[in-house]
């Protein structure tokens, strides 16, 4: 039987080293180093897990319709509708108050309960996996 894939997305340094618990836990860690790598990767793996980094754009870094840089993820998994990983997303406190608009947009992927507050440990992540 293989292994449980999980998409670890590090985009920053505050993105907790978790590959011993992911290993522990039987899952098969894919890391990636940006949202567009690990999309690009949904052609070829469907992981059980993604976990990543939530940054709302303040600038104009993203499309104006989009509010962070995990929309074209999101976007990207409603291409998918028999398959939903679950999604474990890290934030900054400051910007805690603006993942809530992720919620009204993508009802069926996102949930509140899945969001942690960095800094993230991995107890917090086994807790969720």
């Amino acid at each position: 039987m293989p292994k449980p894939i999980v998409f670890s997305v590090i985009e920053s340094p505050a993105h907790p080293k978790l590959s011993a618990l992911y290993d522990e836990m039987g899952y098969e860690e894919l890391q990636f180093s940006s949202i567009r790598k690990a999309m690009s990767a949904l052609k070829k793996h469907k992981p059980d897990v993604i976990v990543a980094e939530f940054f709302y754009a303040f600038g104009t870094n993203y499309s104006s319709n989009h509010i962070s840089n995990l929309d074209p993820l999101l976007i990207t998994l409603q291409k998918y509708p028999d398959y939903q990983p679950e999604l474990i997303f890290m934030v900054s406190k400051r910007e805690r108050e603006f993942i809530t608009k992720l919620d009204g947009q993508y009802v069926d992927y996102f949930s509140e309960d899945t969001v942690l507050t960095q800094p993230v440990t991995s107890e917090q992540v086994r807790a969720l996996l």
